[in-house]
């Protein structure tokens, strides 16, 4: 799991290592809506809520795009108020489902321990805060509750797993999976848990 798939869904909200502390900290995508109407651009690019961004594209041309990023000032989508027509608040909710709205890897991050909270470039795996190196490779985790999946996965003889992480379980990279791996990497995997 040294790169990144692009066809394993990635959820809203991911554990990377704070820039400033090195501590673990809560990075979550923004959210994206195409403005639908030019009038509608001026609101976007004065608003203090969101950030305007302008995308070019030769198969689908110009787009207009409204960023909201969760977490970032408020904590609450409902206190977005006095939208244009046409919007809600929850035009920005996150999806039940790991989908991103937009292909940006952009986000707010939060760290708890140092107080950080700002926007963030997302760069995955190399941001990720569940991550052990085996043999040259970097296997990684999502969050906390993915480690410990990931690691019990890799523990186990029985590789038929169903559930929220099946996808994600179902590209781990032969060279982690192999027995002369499994102690190792658990090994790696508890001592970052434990630590955390």
């Amino acid at each position: 799991m040294t790169l990144p798939y692009d066809w394993n869904p990635m959820p809203h909200v991911l554990a990377i290592e704070c820039p400033a502390c090195e501590a673990q900290a809560r990075f979550e995508f923004a959210e994206c809506v195409v403005i639908a109407r030019k009038q509608d651009v001026s609101y976007f690019e004065r608003s203090k809520d969101f950030e305007y961004v302008l995308t070019e594209n030769a198969g689908t041309g110009r787009k207009h795009l409204a960023l909201y990023f969760n977490s970032l000032d408020r904590t609450d989508l409902d206190t977005l108020t006095n939208l244009p027509e046409g919007y809600t608040a929850n035009d920005w909710a996150h999806s039940d489902y790991s989908y991103r709205s937009h292909g940006y890897d952009v986000g707010t991050i939060t760290c708890a321990r140092c107080g950080l909270r700002r926007k963030h470039q997302l760069e995955w795996p190399a941001d990720a805060f569940y991550q052990i190196a085996y043999k040259a490779k970097v296997l990684w985790a999502f969050d906390r509750e993915t480690a410990i999946t990931l690691m019990e996965y890799i523990r186990s003889t029985d590789r038929n797993r169903v559930g929220p992480h099946a996808a994600f379980l179902r590209h781990v990279p032969k060279v982690f999976m192999t027995s002369g791996a499994r102690d190792t990497i658990c090994a790696k995997f508890e001592k970052l848990l434990r630590s955390n």
